[in-house]
């Protein structure tokens, strides 16, 4: 089986504990399907986490180009960028590579569909939820409105995933914190809420929440698992 499996290049680093959720997910997840006997064909290039605190577009694109080129040059038949935040780059990336790029808003936007769900609340990081990355991607191929905090949320929200989770601190206040965030987001119409940072679905649970989670980071290595065993 193993010479049937696709090599998927991973880009992580941002933050290296979503890094390690993802790596764990693809290879349980391919041996549920073929058996614990084999494991995936996967690159690896671990990025600085500083390289995003910067805030440097023009470097943070420039630098994702050059470790895709290098993860395509190396045999990676696709890509997975292991965050949400740095999907950023995939409109200046992906034209100037050969391989595709597995979008984290395709997982999204597929499960949304299974929910019947049109509006979906985005809790993540700054960038994330300010960012249009995400949410354009879901209006233009899925139909899906995107709903963000408002006032103080956004920038309590991006305090706790800089400053916390993506450091691996996971408190009750900031699992409070999301919970009301959550329920502010539903009274404004979402029927749905993107886990949009990768350490969230560790913090939080569906019996969190009244409306579905969509939980980005499982749903993306879902996606990662399909490829690698596809045709």
């Amino acid at each position: 089986m193993s010479e049937n499996m696709r090599t998927l290049g991973m880009i992580g680093g941002t933050s290296w504990h979503s890094t390690v959720e993802y790596y764990k997910l693809i290879n349980q997840g391919v041996g549920e399907k073929i058996g614990p006997q084999e494991n995936p064909p996967l690159i690896l290039h671990s990025i600085n986490i500083a390289l995003m605190r910067e805030q440097d577009k023009e470097k943070i694109n420039q630098t994702y180009l050059e470790i895709s080129r290098k993860l395509q040059h190396a045999g990676a038949e696709a890509l997975i960028i292991c965050a949400n935040t740095p999907h950023m780059v995939y409109e200046y990336v992906q034209p100037q590579i050969e391989i595709p790029i597995l979008h984290i808003a395709d997982a999204i936007g597929e499960k949304a569909r299974e929910y019947g769900i049109t509006q979906l609340g985005l809790l993540g990081n700054k960038p994330t939820m300010t960012g249009d990355f995400i949410p354009s991607y879901l209006q233009n191929k899925y139909q899906i409105q995107t709903l963000i905090p408002e006032g103080y949320g956004i920038d309590r929200s991006h305090y706790y995933v800089s400053k916390e989770l993506t450091q691996g601190v996971f408190s009750r206040e900031a699992k409070s914190f999301y919970k009301d965030q959550i329920i502010g987001l539903q009274k404004r119409g979402a029927e749905g809420i993107i886990l949009g940072c990768t350490e969230l679905p560790i913090l939080l649970s569906q019996e969190d929440s009244e409306i579905p989670l969509i939980e980005t980071t499982q749903l993306h290595a879902k996606a990662a698992i399909d490829f690698i065993l596809s045709e």
